[in-house]
């Protein structure tokens, strides 16, 4: 899948699980935000970046949860979808029509999670 243009935000404190997305995803095109690895990263990032066109986002970034990155997304209407070992049922009724895309995850597979 091309991502020609696409600007994505990554929210991972996984070293190797982001290098691969990062990889992958500007070998397709895209140009990669971050990588941020913790709640105060990410919302500075998105605060310094005017055009986003979708996120990838870890639950729990070192202990922290990304819950006020996932609201900072949702209040600019930035597509977004969860990168992690959690189960359904651990993440918020408002986050509960979001794409889940089970660790360990595959650059494709998020990729069409989140530009179809």
């Amino acid at each position: 899948m091309s991502l020609e243009g696409r600007r994505i935000l990554l929210v991972e404190d996984e070293y190797f699980i982001v290098q691969d997305l990062a990889r992958a995803f500007a070998q397709a095109g895209a140009e990669v935000i971050g990588p941020a690895a913790t709640v105060a990263d990410a919302l500075r990032r998105i605060a310094a970046t005017p055009k986003l066109d979708g996120a990838v986002l870890d639950i729990n970034l070192q202990g922290e949860m990304v819950y006020p990155v996932a609201d900072a997304l949702a209040t600019r209407g930035v597509p977004f979808v969860f990168a992690t070992g959690y189960d359904r049922e651990n993440i918020p009724d408002r986050f509960s029509a979001r794409i889940r895309c089970e660790k360990p995850v595959k650059p494709d597979q998020v990729a069409r999670a989140l530009f179809g």
